[in-house]
């Protein structure tokens, strides 16, 4: 019976510190995720990422054509029509 109620008031002791290092950690990680900094910094990645997305895009858009083109010139077993 006691080690059930030593774990009990662990498990409450336990719990409330871990709640209040957590609200700390989520304290923290909002103040920075808010800063200037971080969101100047968040948009220019944002606009690399989109500019590397579209060149990427196109470039598998233009092989994607030249093999469709590729493959529409030849016929069954490699005839042209």
């Amino acid at each position: 019976m006691k080690f059930l109620l030593g774990m009990a008031v662990g498990y409450v002791l336990g719990s409330r510190a871990g709640r209040e290092r957590y609200e700390d950690i989520v304290a923290v990680a909002r103040r920075v995720a808010g800063s200037q900094t971080v969101q100047a910094t968040a948009g220019v990645l944002q606009a690399q990422a989109a500019g590397a997305a579209e060149r990427a895009k196109s470039r598998i858009g233009g092989r994607v054509l030249t093999s469709q083109r590729s493959s529409v010139g030849s016929g069954v077993n490699g005839h042209r029509r």
